[in-house]
């Protein structure tokens, strides 16, 4: 007997068609399904595990990165500890040399001394007790002013208290010299333009 089934509509013929096929067509297509989702289900796990593997490594690789960057840090860190000791020990040299070297230059003054002092027990005339004082006070001027020390003139100039130290306020004995210094009690030192000491001064009102 033959089955002739008529329709305009495609999907209901495939329909039809799946029903007619035999029980072992139908066992091999069930078959076939469970096969392709088994294979999807291995698939799936596969990924998984590889995603669980490579979280592993990124970690170990975070690790890495992690002992590396504090290798360096700790390096960096030692590097700058003996810059620092360095800098402080050629800072230190640098300042004994410079003392060393005025040091040196001012026992020449300091023998000067000595000599006249021991000329003096045996000297008669006193022009030449000052004329020998005169001559080591000027060695021993140029010798400062050779290392940067310059006098300041104080007498005569207005009153600056970046400059000068007033220890007493006099009367001025002209309208012109008020609130100028009329005169220098101790007098101040410039070393290469920068104040070594300021002067104490007297100041007319």
């Amino acid at each position: 007997m033959s089955l002739f089934i008529i329709s305009d509509n495609l999907s209901e013929l495939e329909d039809w068609s799946y029903l007619c096929l035999s029980a072992r067509a139908l066992k091999f297509i069930t078959m076939a399904e469970e096969k392709e989702i088994n294979e999807q289900e291995e698939t799936e796990k596969t990924q998984e595990q590889s995603n669980e593997t490579q979280e592993i490594v990124n970690e170990g690789s975070i690790e890495e990165k992690y002992a590396e960057l504090n290798e360096r840090y700790l390096r960096l860190f030692a590097d700058f500890d003996n810059l620092r000791k360095r800098t402080i020990k050629e800072k230190a040299d640098l300042i004994s040399n410079a003392n060393a070297g005025v040091l040196s230059d001012l026992l020449i003054v300091l023998d000067d001394f000595e000599r006249a002092i021991a000329n003096n027990d045996n000297a008669s005339e006193l022009e030449v007790v000052k004329d020998g004082f005169n001559l080591i006070h000027h060695k021993f001027k140029g010798i400062l002013e050779s290392k940067g020390l310059k006098p300041m003139i104080c007498k005569g100039m207005d009153f600056d208290s970046e400059l000068h130290e007033a220890i007493a306020n006099v009367p001025a004995p002209t309208e012109e010299l008020k609130g100028k210094v009329i005169d220098d009690v101790t007098k101040g030192y410039y070393l290469h333009d920068k104040v070594l000491r300021y002067a104490k001064v007297v100041v007319g009102q």
